[in-house]
């Protein structure tokens, strides 16, 4: 058996060719060969990693990247408010893109370092990756720098930063330009009013371009955002009058916010109605000794749900393992609750669900946090979660048990997402099984003859022997007949999963050619006009009810563009004679009686007990027969649309109290009543 050469083998010499023949064209095609030597190993030393490769510690060098040095510089002074040793950070913006960020926190360190004898802590800080106190835990308890490189990092991609610190009741300050020192720490003089770091920076055109520029919008959001995530500071923010491009950003603003986030996602929602009448919010600080927590929550379908989360002040817009936390607290709660009041629907809710037109703002201090690279988009620390799910699951249990109708709200608006999820999901398999088979219609269609839908018009009946005299009485051309038994579902406080498993509604949608709900598309409806034709008695508008219920909510556009009709059946028969008339209803059978006949006559008056028992003639010419019948067009008046949605939910929703309190308010208008 031939062995087969393995890659890592010498690559076999040709037959006849001489191995020095070759030398030197596989070098002349790499560009290299044997002149790759030590020398062509660099060693990028100090910031020019971050200047080479600035992609790697700010995710690149667009306008994103840009407002991620001004977050840097933020945050540093935010880990100084967080620990208790500022409670004031001013933001400035001036003309040509230059920021300042001040504190009055304790101030960058200015003494020697014990390492680099002849720079000062400040410049190695400035000047020297991974290096800060932020390591050990013993300067911050909780802090959104973790690595060692924000503060360099921003130095290092500027066109120049100054740094002026007071420490000491002594004032210091140092100038760098694209991340070298220039000179050494200058000693200003006595500092006796003031104490902290102010940091100014103008971030480098060789790196950004000439393009990108700060945005007043964007630095004054993040500012608020930041006096929202800590109680304790208060934020100046000033910017240039030039640079303010809309009418939301102020020139100047004080940011201070008692509330915290509760006041924050008040600020979002406006005036947007909730689900529930309060905000599931709270505060838990230094629990047991494993870090703090804050979270505000509102279900707010109006508007796009949301969750905005964050880790000692840092924004985690990609999430984490906190808002894994988050989702679980809530659904478990929930779901709890559903079984404790006996909701068997709960079982089906799931994370997704609770979510759906969820509002919520998460924020947790934790000690030594773990995120996905240094832009710190992620969080991936897994104690995250067990604080974020254990504080939030106790709070929101008692919450739920706290605000009973609040928590019934929620768990109806949660059990309604799942239908609706579980109805997409269903719709999604029927549509994919329908594309790999042909038009198949239900078995009880007796289907008109003529293929365009112009001018067809398709009756449903109740029952199969209505649907035999229909059969008899339609015009084949362009007519269609569609039994139904008994009384269809009712789709408007019935489960999704029950409305896909009721096979008389699945032959209507099938017949009908145009799908429902959401995938209903009106240029597929088979038929010019949906004729409702039901029996003329309560049992009959019963049933017409039901149907229109179904085309209300699954194909409302089919009301809108006009194609639903109801047929009007005569109830009375009335004969004298060789005289035949019909009556819809007992007034019009009284009317008739005096109109249409001679007086003291002797009129035969006979009641249909259905469809069924009418002559096939008779229902041809009295309900079937363009030009002899009556047909009601179903519309929606457009000023009375909520009112629409109103009275089709207290009718024949899902709270049999609703029908109840309508009865109570209407019953003295009753007049005509079948019993």
């Amino acid at each position: 058996m031939a062995k087969i050469r393995d890659l890592f083998e010498d690559t076999p010499k040709r037959s006849g060719t001489k191995a020095s023949d070759s030398k030197g064209s596989a070098a002349s095609k790499s560009g290299g060969g044997d002149d790759y030597t030590a020398k062509d190993i660099e060693v990028l030393e100090g910031l020019e990693p971050v200047r080479r490769r600035p992609g790697m510690y700010i995710g690149g060098t667009d306008e994103r990247a840009l407002h991620h040095l001004a977050a840097e510089i933020l945050d540093n002074a935010m880990d100084e408010a967080v620990a208790g040793h500022a409670t004031r950070i001013e933001i400035t913006l001036d003309e040509d893109d230059v920021l300042t960020v001040r504190d009055n926190g304790r101030g960058i360190p200015v003494d020697p370092h014990p390492k680099f004898k002849n720079k000062s802590a400040l410049e190695v800080i400035m000047t020297t990756l991974h290096a800060g106190g932020k390591f050990g835990g013993k300067v911050y308890d909780t802090s959104g720098g973790l690595h060692g490189v924000g503060a360099s990092v921003v130095n290092a991609l500027s066109e120049w930063m100054e740094v002026e610190v007071a420490r000491d009741r002594r004032a210091y300050k140092q100038r760098f330009e694209r991340g070298h020192a220039i000179g050494k720490l200058k000693e200003l003089g006595p500092a006796a009013n003031w104490r902290g770091t102010v940091v100014s920076f103008k971030p480098d055109t060789q790196i950004f371009g000439a393009t990108h520029h700060f945005s007043a919008k964007t630095l004054y959001r993040m500012a608020r955002s930041k006096a929202y995530l800590f109680r304790g500071v208060e934020i100046r923010w000033h910017c240039a009058q030039s640079l303010i491009r809309d009418e939301t950003t102020p020139a100047e603003e004080v940011l201070k916010f008692p509330g915290g986030l509760s006041d924050f996602l008040r600020g979002e929602l406006g005036t947007s109605r909730s689900v529930t009448s309060r905000m599931f919010s709270g505060f838990v600080q230094n629990r047991e000794g494993k870090g703090a927590l804050e979270w505000a929550v509102s279900w707010t379908p109006q508007i796009d749900p949301f969750v905005h989360s964050y880790c000692n002040t840092i924004p985690t817009p990609q999430g984490g393992t906190h808002e894994q936390g988050l989702r679980a607290a809530l659904t478990r709660s929930l779901r709890t609750h559903g079984e404790r009041v006996g909701n068997r629907k709960t079982a089906s809710v799931t994370p997704e669900d609770v979510m759906a037109g969820a509002c919520a703002v998460l924020s947790v201090f934790i000690r030594e946090p773990e995120f996905q690279g240094q832009t710190k988009e992620k969080l991936s620390s897994p104690e995250a979660q067990r604080l974020v799910e254990n504080v939030l699951r106790d709070h929101f249990d008692h919450w739920l048990a706290e605000h009973p109708q609040d928590a019934d709200a929620l768990l109806n608006f949660a059990v309604d997402a799942a239908e609706d999820r579980l109805k997409r999901r269903q719709e999604k398999e029927v549509s994919r099984k329908a594309a790999t088979r042909k038009l198949r219609l239900p078995g009880k269609l007796a289907d008109c003859t003529r293929d365009s839908p112009n001018g067809t018009e398709i009756f449903l009946v109740e029952g199969d022997s209505a649907g035999g005299s229909a059969k008899q009485a339609r015009d084949r051309a362009t007519q269609a007949v569609l039994p139904l038994r008994g009384k269809i579902l009712n789709v408007a406080s019935a489960a999704a999963g029950k409305l896909q498993q009721n096979q008389e509604l699945s032959d209507l949608v099938l017949a009908l050619g145009c799908g429902s709900g959401s995938r209903f598309r009106a240029e597929d409806l088979r038929y010019e006009r949906v004729i409702i034709m039901t029996d003329a008695d309560v049992d009959g508008a019963h049933i017409a009810s039901l149907l229109l219920t179904f085309f209300y909510r699954e194909m409302k556009a089919l009301i809108e563009t006009g194609h639903l009709f109801l047929a009007m059946p005569p109830l009375y028969r009335l004969a004298q004679g060789g005289k035949i008339v019909y009556a819809r209803d007992e007034r019009d059978r009284e009317a008739m009686l005096k109109t249409a006949f001679r007086p003291n006559a002797k009129v035969e008056v006979s009641r249909f007990k259905g469809l069924g028992e009418m002559m096939p003639a008779q229902l041809k010419e009295t309900t079937m027969k363009p030009g002899n019948r009556t047909l009601i067009r179903v519309e929606i008046a457009e000023d009375e649309a909520k009112e629409t949605e109103d009275l089709v939910e207290r009718l024949m929703g899902k709270k049999p109290e609703l029908r109840f309190q309508f009865i109570q308010e209407n019953a003295a208008f009753a007049t005509d009543v079948d019993v």
